[in-house]
């Protein structure tokens, strides 16, 4: 015989709209009846029907994820799975599931989108992207339908949206004075793709901490590639082609660098001592690089997290004001970065 909702407002002694309330994570029931309801709910093996709910409240208690490209490519970068664990945990907390986007191309992924939306198989959409000019950013803000990004819309001035975000401009300004201080100025940056806003950012902080030190800003010195790895290796085989190498580098993300590593080492260029190199995430595996890698803590987990928690506020009550979250940053000095001893001894 199925256990039903009556049967355990009986157990909890509750009245049945309670125990729905309950099932709803209401904050009008106190923590004490929702751990009364729940232990009951555990003792008869009751579990809710979520597709049944779903019908009768309009919504599917579902988080849609969309990640800037395809999953097989996405998930060689350690960022997205970090970034989707903090998601999860959010969603999970109140039994949010994830329907994660599969597209291939940005064509694809604007069509999936869509049938998310107009297909009502979502509540809210998170995306773990912001674009220079995005077709999905544009369209969900059109349709006032519930999102948050991860990152910053590059047009804030003229898109009211909820995002959580490292303040990357200032992280990229603080490595590349972190540098200057070691006595760096040939400083070169190696760049993701320039269509995304974190890339921007970055390259914004990079060229104002130069400018403040009055180091000239060099075209030569930057480096934008859209693949990680293979890029990192390409841009190593440009800056090193040089007439003038730099003595230091700033990389925009941890795997990048694992490129730009394994590239030096075959060109016989030791780091830290011919070469410092700083990067970006602070990903599991930075430390285990040879040298471990100097690099700045994002809190990826964080930012999934707070993206999410943000999502199910705008679902809960979608006449919340937008909200900007800022996720702290920190530098995390391991072995790849050095002393300009030429600098030094010159000066």
């Amino acid at each position: 015989m199925n256990v039903t909702i009556k049967d355990v407002a009986k157990r909890a002694n509750v009245a049945p709209s309670t125990v729905s309330r309950v099932i709803a994570n209401s904050s009008r029931i106190s923590q004490r009846t929702k751990d009364k309801v729940r232990e009951a709910m555990k003792e008869l093996g009751y579990h809710p029907n979520f597709n049944a709910r779903s019908l009768a409240n309009q919504n599917t208690k579902t988080l849609g994820v969309v990640m800037p490209n395809s999953a097989n490519k996405t998930f060689q970068n350690p960022f997205f799975p970090e970034v989707i664990r903090g998601i999860s945990s959010k969603a999970r907390e109140l039994d949010y599931g994830l329907y994660l986007s599969t597209g291939q191309t940005e064509e694809e992924i604007y069509q999936e989108v869509q049938n998310m939306v107009q297909g009502k198989r979502v509540d809210a959409i998170i995306l773990l992207y912001s674009r220079v000019n995005d077709r999905v950013m544009n369209y969900l803000y059109e349709q006032h339908f519930p999102f948050t990004v991860i990152g910053r819309p590059y047009d804030e001035k003229n898109m009211d949206i909820t995002y959580v975000n490292n303040d990357n401009y200032r992280a990229s300004k603080m490595v590349t004075e972190y540098l200057l201080l070691l006595g760096h100025e040939r400083i070169a940056f190696i760049g993701g793709n320039l269509d995304f806003v974190v890339t921007v950012d970055h390259m914004e902080g990079y060229k104002d901490a130069l400018e403040n030190a009055e180091v000239a800003v060099r075209n030569d010195f930057t480096v934008f590639h859209e693949e990680l790895q293979e890029g990192g290796q390409e841009a190593v085989i440009d800056l090193m082609s040089l007439p003038e190498r730099p003595t230091a580098l700033v990389v925009a993300d941890d795997i990048m660098t694992f490129g730009v590593l394994r590239m030096l080492d075959e060109m016989g260029i030791s780091v830290p001592e011919d070469l410092s190199i700083i990067s970006f995430n602070n990903v599991l595996i930075s430390e285990l690089s040879h040298p471990p890698m100097t690099t700045v803590d994002i809190n990826i987990y964080g930012l999934g997290y707070e993206a999410a928690n943000c999502a199910i506020e705008k679902i809960m009550n979608p006449e919340i004001e937008t909200k900007q979250v800022i996720i702290p940053h920190r530098l995390v000095k391991r072995q790849s970065c050095k002393k300009n001893e030429a600098s030094i001894s010159t000066s």
